[in-house]
C-alpha cells in the first residue's frame, strides 16, 4: 500500500434536486439527509476517504446546501498543518458559464478550475447518497496496478436492479467494451450475462447475472481534465464513460460488500430499518473503520418501562412506557407513554423543548397513545396524542395535511404538525 494523501484528491457529488427523496430533501440536499439515528449520508463517503488517508475532499452541491455546509464545517475540521480539508463547492454562475450543474460530468467540469490547481495524480469521484463501506486504498491500488485511465467500481446485480444502473459488457480479457445506462428489460435480454471472465466470488449467482456501475470512479489526472474539456456530455454514465471506451483504458473494480443507492423514499426506509437487524449487511460501527459524524455531547438515552426489539435508539432520547419494534429513533427523540412504534424511522430533533409548546400545538416528538407503522418522521415534527399513522388502506401515493405517502410509506416532513387523533 502507498500513502495517498499527496497524490489523490476526492470529489463527492452532492446530487441534483433529490425529488425522489422528497419531502426529506425539501429543505436539505441528499447528502445531508440523516440516517442511522445520528449520521448524515455524506458521512459515509467522507469517512471512507479519511480511512484511506485521502484528506483533500471537495463536495459539489447545488440544491439546499446550507444544512450540508453547516454539518461539514462543524464536523470535519482537519489539522490545518496537514493541508487537508473538506470543502463545499456550490454551483455558481460565471461570465463564461451562466448555467447550473447539468449532470455529474458537468458538475466536475464547472468545478475543475477549483480543484485542478491542487497537485494530484488521481481523482476519486464519489456519490454523496450511497451507503457502503469500501476500502478506497484497494480501489486506487487496482487502478495503478492495471495502468488504467479510468477505473469504475462495480458489483453484480439482478435484472430489475440493472435497469436502474449502468451495465457493463466485457471482452475475453475482462476489458469493458460497452456501457449502457439504465437499459430496459428487453435490452438486458439482448445483452445477456455481463459477468467478466474470472469473476468467481460468492456474490455471483444466476440471480445476479449483470455487472453494474456503483457510481464510484478513479480517473488519472490528465484523463479527467481532457475528458471534461473535450467532451460536451453532461453525465459520466450516460455520455462520457461510453464515449471513453475506444480511447482510454477503462477497467472495472469488483466490489464484494454491501452497497445501496439511498436515493428514493423506499430505499432510504429499507436501508434504515435494516440497520437494527442482528445480521445486518451494513453497520455504522466498526472496530477499524467507523463512520464519523458531528459530535453533539448529548446524554445517554433514558428509557422508562419500555419494550424494545430489533431497533436502534440514538443519543439523547426520552422514551416513556412505550413499545418500539424494528425501528430507528434519531437523536433527541421524545416518545410519550402508550405509544406503539413499529417498522418506522424517526429522524429525531435538533433541539430540546423547554416548557409547554405555544399556541396549543402538540409537544415536540411522539404524543401519548400514538400508533406508527411504516412511517418516516423527519426532524422536529409534532405528532399529537392519539394519532394513528398506519396506512391501513394501503395507499401508495398521496399528499395530505402534514404528511405524504410514497411507495406506501407515510412521510411526515421536517417541522410538520399532526393534530391529535389524526388517522392516516
Amino acid at each position: 500500500m502507498y500513502a495517498m494523501t499527496a497524490d489523490t484528491l476526492a470529489i463527492i457529488l452532492g446530487g441534483g434536486q433529490g425529488s425522489r427523496l422528497f419531502p426529506l430533501t425539501a429543505t436539505r440536499s441528499k447528502p445531508a439527509v440523516p440516517i442511522g439515528g445520528k449520521y448524515r449520508l455524506i458521512d459515509v463517503s467522507i469517512s471512507g476517504c479519511l480511512h484511506a488517508d485521502i484528506r483533500r475532499i471537495f463536495v459539489l452541491t447545488q440544491f439546499n446546501s446550507a444544512s450540508l455546509n453547516r454539518h461539514i464545517s462543524n464536523t470535519y475540521q482537519l489539522d490545518r498543518f496537514s493541508g487537508g480539508f473538506v470543502e463545499i463547492l456550490a454551483a455558481e454562475q460565471t461570465p463564461d458559464n451562466p448555467n447550473w450543474y447539468q449532470g455529474t460530468a458537468d458538475a466536475v467540469r464547472q468545478a475543475v478550475r477549483h480543484f485542478s490547481q491542487h497537485d494530484a495524480d488521481y481523482y476519486l469521484i464519489l456519490a454523496g447518497d450511497h451507503l457502503y463501506r469500501m476500502d478506497y486504498t484497494e480501489l486506487i491500488d487496482a487502478h495503478k496496478d492495471r495502468h488504467a485511465d479510468v477505473t469504475i467500481a462495480a458489483q453484480p446485480v439482478d435484472p430489475d436492479t440493472a435497469t436502474q444502473m449502468g451495465v457493463f459488457r466485457f471482452d475475453a480479457s475482462g476489458r469493458i467494451v460497452a456501457f449502457e445506462e439504465k437499459p430496459k428489460l428487453d435490452r438486458l435480454q439482448h445483452i445477456g450475462r455481463s459477468i467478466p471472465p474470472g469473476a468467481t466470488f460468492a456474490q455471483h449467482t444466476d440471480d445476479k447475472p449483470f455487472m453494474a456501475s456503483m457510481g464510484v470512479y478513479v480517473f488519472s489526472r490528465q484523463v479527467l481534465l481532457d475528458m471534461v474539456a473535450r467532451e460536451a456530455g453532461h453525465d459520466f454514465g450516460r455520455e462520457l464513460i461510453p464515449g471513453a471506451l475506444d480511447t482510454y483504458r477503462v477497467r472495472p473494480y469488483l466490489y464484494r460488500g454491501y452497497w445501496a443507492d439511498v436515493g428514493t423514499i423506499e430505499s432510504f426506509y429499507e436501508a434504515n430499518v435494516m440497520l437494527g437487524r442482528p445480521m445486518a449487511p451494513f453497520r455504522f460501527w466498526d472496530p477499524k473503520r467507523p463512520i464519523y459524524t458531528h459530535l453533539r455531547h448529548l446524554p445517554g438515552s433514558r428509557l422508562t418501562d419500555c419494550q424494545l426489539a430489533t431497533s436502534i435508539v440514538a443519543d439523547g432520547c426520552f422514551l416513556d412506557r412505550c413499545t418500539v419494534g424494528e425501528s430507528v429513533l434519531g437523536v433527541r427523540t421524545h416518545v410519550h407513554s402508550g405509544a406503539k412504534i413499529s417498522r418506522s424511522v424517526l429522524l429525531g430533533a435538533d433541539f430540546y423543548e423547554d416548557g409547554a409548546p405555544l399556541d396549543g400545538m402538540p409537544a415536540l416528538g411522539i404524543g401519548r397513545d400514538v400508533v406508527l407503522d411504516r412511517v418516516i418522521i423527519d426532524k422536529n415534527a409534532r405528532i399529537g396524542d392519539g394519532a394513528r399513522l398506519t396506512n391501513e388502506r394501503g395507499v401508495q401515493e398521496a399528499d395530505g395535511s402534514g404528511f405524504h405517502i410514497r411507495g406506501g410509506i407515510i412521510v411526515v416532513p421536517k417541522g410538520a404538525v399532526i393534530p391529535p387523533g389524526t388517522v392516516v
